[in-house]
């Protein structure tokens, strides 16, 4: 197993964890994702407990953290 090193939960070699962050860093740059993020921040104070949660018809609804995580066991993630 590799040895966990900080910033590197995975235990990625070097080469592979600079491959995962700059796909991180172009997935956090669309403008879909950019959108979201300024969305979420005008909307109120995010709180520990809960998520906010966009649905299919693009209102937005507080939720728990475990529902929202859970998209992908409703379909309901965005393929771009």
């Amino acid at each position: 197993m590799a040895e966990k090193r900080p910033g590197n939960s995975q235990g990625l070699n070097p080469r592979a964890l600079r491959a995962k962050r700059a796909r991180d860093v172009e997935k956090a740059s669309e403008q879909y994702r950019i959108d979201r993020r300024s969305e979420n921040q005008a909307t109120g104070k995010q709180n520990s407990e809960t998520d906010l949660h966009h649905t299919k018809s693009g209102t937005i609804r507080r939720t728990s953290i475990a529902y929202n995580r859970a998209t992908h066991d409703r379909n309901e993630v965005k393929n771009t």
